[in-house]
């Protein structure tokens, strides 16, 4: 046996990248062997947090055939190195299984104005006036939806006013999120929008207290402004957003609402051989025609695909966003309109409740927006005359948010084994969500407490763009209720144990898209979907969470990203 294995064998070194054709030859009689299963590579001398039924914790894990071969101690998963197996010395880092998002929409907010970097009302409005410079004729403008006001030092919306002397006579449409618009006054007139506009049920159309209109369009009142084709989603793009997650430590997304032809590109994607990141994908047709014509009638099948590409299910919206959860009390403050305003239902009871009877005689399940407390209601509802007809209590039918619950729905959503994919939007989103709905109920935003103690099954991630993706900003928040700019809101809504926080983000995302089987956790005969930490989750200060990063990720036991600090 050469040198450099006997040291291999005693423990004392385990080199960054050695490979094992010195080490093939370690047995405890001194005897050359050839291990029963060679692995393609093997990972020693770190903390690996399985997240597995006990939350083991292991030293080492090996990888072979883009799957986890073997985990445990040191020791014995260096019993997997062949000649050709690359063996990795962690040098006592932290390990977790690769992470994933219950609902990312994208990476950043797309082509347009990024105002993502903005910080103040003035900068965003110094993007604004630096594109209208740049605009060709008749040309209009467009943000992408990565920004929101909480991240503005004033905290408030730009006006159509201050739009109109940003980029005079140049239309704009600042993108804000997947529920507003805000329009300059050129843009109002392009329209035709004025204080006489009808405006569409479940939408709404702001005006200040001079009766001017504000140039906001939130809910169904989008459909008002028809923005310009969107670019068409290539390969080129996808690649540069897996960069990215794959930056973040993200390994698997569950896609909250796309079309049958961005599907295809993502087949595509994979069948290119360049995927790094698995997708689950649900689509989002205009109505219940829509969902006939494009989805069944094209012969897609409900969990269709493999593990690079499945489809979930259908997505619908009962309410709108920040501006238009749908509550059982009214808004607070100005938002509340005297006490008139409630929020918006963009979808009748009755239209709702067939929709998702039909989703379910054929077979699908449905995924559904539902922001504040009546909009549960009314969720509920369609869900369980669903239900009687047929059951979907074992199909996965799931709220996406679920903002603002009471407790009387506990039990039915617990009646049907529904699950919630929760976000943190407070993080970002507290200041303004306290002036719209009052400090009581901006407290109580995403209750995952109360969530875990009724034993939901939840899954965590950060519905990007209209929240920046980091999922350890999610952690962090989950784990502190801490939020960006206003302090702590609902304490004791803090979840304690890292965990349960972790498995939000790791295994309880591939039982939300019925995948447990075979990712999230790091096991023997599952995917090689794992990450290498800059600290050690389990034991830093809560406060370091929202630091942490990936130093490097691996995709089917494949490096796809790599820090230069690792």
């Amino acid at each position: 046996m050469s040198k450099i294995a006997d040291a291999i064998c005693a423990g004392k070194i385990a080199g960054a990248a050695i490979l094992a054709a010195s080490i093939a030859g370690c047995s405890g009689a001194g005897a050359p062997r050839t291990p029963a299963a060679a692995a393609d590579a093997v990972f020693i001398n770190g903390k690996v947090v399985t997240v597995d039924a006990r939350s083991s914790v292991a030293q080492a894990l090996a990888v072979k055939d883009g799957k986890f071969l073997a985990v445990g101690t040191s020791d014995s998963v260096m019993s997997h190195a062949g000649p050709a197996t690359r063996v990795i010395d962690l040098k006592g880092r932290t390990v977790i299984p690769g992470l994933a998002d219950s609902h990312l929409h994208a990476v950043g907010g797309g082509p347009g104005i990024d105002l993502s970097a903005t910080r103040s009302l003035a900068q965003l409005l110094g993007k604004v006036s630096e594109a209208a410079k740049a605009a060709a004729p008749g040309e209009v403008l467009i943000s992408n939806s990565d920004w929101h006001e909480a991240q503005l030092k004033e905290q408030r919306l730009p006006t159509a006013d201050e739009l109109e002397t940003a980029a005079p006579g140049v239309p704009v449409i600042l993108v804000r999120g997947g529920h507003s618009y805000f329009l300059n006054n050129t843009a109002l007139s392009k329209y035709g929008i004025t204080a006489a506009t009808p405006v569409p049920p479940g939408g709404s159309v702001p005006r200040a207290a001079s009766g001017r209109l504000t140039g906001e369009l939130t809910g169904n009142a989008k459909r008002l402004a028809a923005l310009p084709p969107a670019r068409p989603i290539t390969l080129a793009t996808l690649e540069a957003q897996q960069r990215k997650l794959n930056e973040y430590g993200l390994t698997s997304i569950r896609i909250p609402g796309t079309t049958v032809a961005a599907y295809r590109q993502f087949q595509a994607l994979r069948d290119s051989g360049r995927a790094t990141v698995r997708y689950s994908i649900l689509f989002r047709p205009a109505g219940l025609a829509d969902f006939r014509s494009s989805v069944v009638d094209a012969g897609i099948k409900q969990n269709e695909g493999d593990e690079w590409v499945k489809v979930w299910g259908i997505k619908i919206s009962v309410d709108g966003g920040f501006e238009g959860g749908r509550m059982t009390r009214p808004y607070a403050g100005a938002m509340g309109k005297g006490g008139t305003y409630y929020g918006l239902q963009t979808i009748p009871q009755a239209v709702f409740d067939e929709y998702v009877a039909e989703i379910n005689r054929a077979g699908w399940r449905a995924a559904v927006h539902a922001v504040g407390d009546a909009g549960v209601d009314q969720v509920l509802q369609g869900f369980e005359k669903a239900n009687a007809e047929h059951d979907l209590t074992r199909d996965g039918w799931t709220i996406e948010h679920a903002f603002i619950t009471r407790p009387d729905q506990y039990p039915r959503i617990r009646a049907m084994n529904l699950r919630l994919s929760v976000q943190d939007h407070l993080y970002l989103a507290a200041p303004v969500l306290k002036r719209y709905w009052g400090a009581e109920r901006a407290a109580r935003v995403t209750p995952l407490k109360t969530y875990l103690d009724q034993r939901f099954m939840l899954a965590g991630g950060t519905d990007s763009p209209v929240i920046p993706v980091n999922p350890f900003w999610a952690m962090y928040h989950f784990l502190t209720r801490d939020t960006i700019s206003d302090g702590v809101y609902g304490a004791d809504e803090a979840v304690s144990s890292r965990d349960a926080v972790l498995r939000l983000m790791t295994i309880n995302n591939a039982i939300l898209t019925d995948e447990a089987a075979i990712k999230g956790s790091i096991e023997a005969g599952k995917l090689a979907d794992f990450v290498v930490l800059s600290a050690d989750y389990l034991d830093i200060p809560a406060a370091e969470v929202k630091d942490l990063t990936a130093l490097a990720t691996y995709v089917g036991g494949q490096e796809v990203y790599r820090a230069s600090a690792f």
